[in-house]
């Protein structure tokens, strides 16, 4: 693993344009360029839930790390599990009301698949974490509060929990910060698969 300072690290290239996940990195210290991926198919249906959420991460740091010569680009993929579906994005706001209808009451799963793509080399790290998330019995009212504000739009299962949706939660087990879409614990794991470590990073 290196030791060297972080003049002699790569740069870190973030493949999203989420601002939750640019939050997050930011609070680690890191300092890092912003370029959202295109033209990546982001359709998690079929097959393992888990493998497909990681292969759009993979697909996002990939299409990042192709228009570069140098640099660790990290891409990432959240989606919500619930009875074995996954829970994307809601198209709109009949979508989103329809999602947290189902998840009332429930234990769901937030699924953040994270991928490391080293462009130089062109070698690549990924997993995912998962984590239990148990939402409020609230009333129907509630949830038509809560389409009313506009936080469930662009969000894995049609809520934040770091913001107003969390009043629709109940509790968790395991990370928080992956289920607000980027669990960062998992950072130093995959930049040590390919032999770096995420202190030579932190500011």
């Amino acid at each position: 693993m290196s030791e060297c300072g972080r003049d002699s690290m790569p740069d870190l290239v973030l493949a999203s344009s989420s601002p939750r996940r640019k939050a997050l990195l930011r609070s680690l210290g890191l300092d890092f360029a912003v370029t959202p991926p295109t033209g990546v198919d982001e359709q998690t249906e079929g097959g393992d839930p888990t493998d497909a959420i990681v292969s759009v991460a993979v697909q996002k740091s990939r299409a990042v790390a192709g228009d570069l010569d140098e640099g660790l680009v990290i891409g990432a993929d959240t989606a919500v599990l619930l009875d074995g579906k996954i829970l994307g994005k809601p198209k709109d706001e009949a979508d989103a009301r329809g999602m947290l209808g189902a998840l009332c009451g429930r234990e769901h799963v937030v699924i953040t698949g994270v991928c490391v793509f080293d462009a130089a080399r062109e070698l690549k790290a990924y997993g995912a974490r998962e984590t239990e998330v148990t939402m409020a019995s609230y009333e129907e009212w509630a949830i038509e509060m809560y389409l009313a504000s506009g936080e469930y739009r662009g969000k894995a299962g049609s809520y934040a929990i770091q913001g107003i949706g969390a009043l629709l939660t109940q509790g968790i087990v395991g990370s928080y910060s992956n289920v607000v879409g980027f669990p960062v614990e998992i950072l130093d794991e995959l930049f040590g698969r390919l032999g770096y470590s995420i202190w030579n990073f932190v500011l």
